[in-house]
């Protein structure tokens, strides 16, 4: 049994939106495309077969519906998992897309939008698809009707940022009512940073490398990590549960400094010592050597970690994440399918095929 926690699922009803912010889905005469939020673009990278095929003129601009329907189907998700042998899935929203750099009342309206396609996506594989509800951050109270409304449609936790949601950061007693929420409907955050350079408007393209998300979003995962802790949170909400993927930003190399520091800082309210609140937290090993993920499982420990790989995505890890790293039979299951059964109440005894 694997159960995935850890998949993007670009939705075409969710594309078009905003005037400005789309977010867009579009292609250039050669036939590359381009995902597009406001001036920001991350685009196809053309290989030597791509060149060749514009050569010979049997590249051309692709109708954005038309390849949605052929690429982005239920049914080709589930052909992925079965090639990879992948048994449960748990989708999310795209990260360059959560919208909180927007006005408030724009993104409570996406949310609800992004929640309703992404339960309809999963509705075609009931016991094989499952979601992470996107929330209007910005907006605390509102994030508090969303997460309540898209649970009870059947999501199993919400998807957020790390870091800078319009602002607010994650130990803000705004997010009270939130936490209180989630312990209330007993369901967990996936915390996934997102790429802040799409918000930057005309300095969006200036960016190199894309920093603020290949090495940015660990750090706000970080930050997540680090603002609920000296925050208090776990203080006041000691059931809250959260999973912080890309194995847990740079938590668990520096955890060791993390409490050092944490001893002799002025301003933090957290009661315990800092890796006192690894029990609320659940980490992936998604690094991509296996040495290093077997130095994640010895820090973080097997009963703490998460199967999660960015499925399909373009930096995925492609090998089986619990193999050559030394887990006995009983820890290897935890990772696969155990903790995220039980952290997200899924029923590993339901069949598997399409309810249709």
């Amino acid at each position: 049994m694997l159960i995935d926690l850890h998949g993007h699922q670009p939705l075409y009803n969710v594309l078009n939106q905003h005037p400005h912010w789309g977010p867009f889905w579009e292609f250039d005469a050669a036939g590359l495309f381009h995902l597009r939020v406001g001036k920001w673009t991350l685009g196809m990278k053309s290989t030597k077969e791509h060149k060749s095929a514009v050569e010979a003129g049997e590249m051309k601009k692709m109708d954005t519906r038309t390849f949605f329907a052929q690429n982005f189907t239920a049914e080709r998700r589930i052909a992925q998992m079965d090639r990879m042998g992948v048994d449960k899935l748990v989708i999310s929203h795209p990260s360059h897309w959560y919208m909180y750099w927007t006005d408030a009342a724009f993104n409570v309206r996406y949310a609800s939008l992004v929640n309703d396609e992404l339960a309809k996506f999963c509705d075609a594989y009931p016991h094989r698809l499952y979601h992470w509800a996107h929330l209007p951050m910005q907006d605390p109270l509102a994030s508090v009707r969303e997460l309540d409304r898209a649970v009870r449609n059947g999501a199993r936790g919400a998807g957020i940022g790390g870091a800078n949601f319009g602002g607010l950061e994650l130990d803000d007693p705004k997010y009270y009512p939130l936490w209180e929420k989630a312990c209330e409907l007993n369901v967990p955050f996936f915390v996934h940073g997102y790429n802040q350079s799409n918000s930057w408007g005309d300095q969006a393209d200036t960016e190199k490398y894309d920093v603020t998300a290949i090495i940015g979003m660990p750090y706000d995962e970080t930050r997540c990590f680090w603002n609920l802790v000296c925050g208090g949170v776990l203080d006041k909400f000691p059931e809250l549960r959260v999973y912080i993927t890309h194995a847990g930003g740079y938590v668990p190399y520096h955890l060791g400094r993390l409490v050092a520091t944490n001893e002799n800082l002025s301003g933090a309210h957290n009661k315990q010592p800092v890796d006192a609140y690894l029990k609320n937290f659940y980490f992936d090993p998604l690094v991509h050597s296996a040495p290093m993920r077997r130095a994640i499982i010895e820090i973080v420990g097997a009963d703490r970690l998460l199967y999660g790989d960015n499925f399909g995505g373009m930096d995925s890890v492609r090998e089986d994440l619990t193999e050559g790293v030394g887990l006995s039979h009983e820890d290897r299951e935890k990772i696969r399918w155990k903790n995220a059964a039980a952290l997200l109440k899924i029923d590993v005894k339901e069949r598997t095929q399409s309810a249709a």
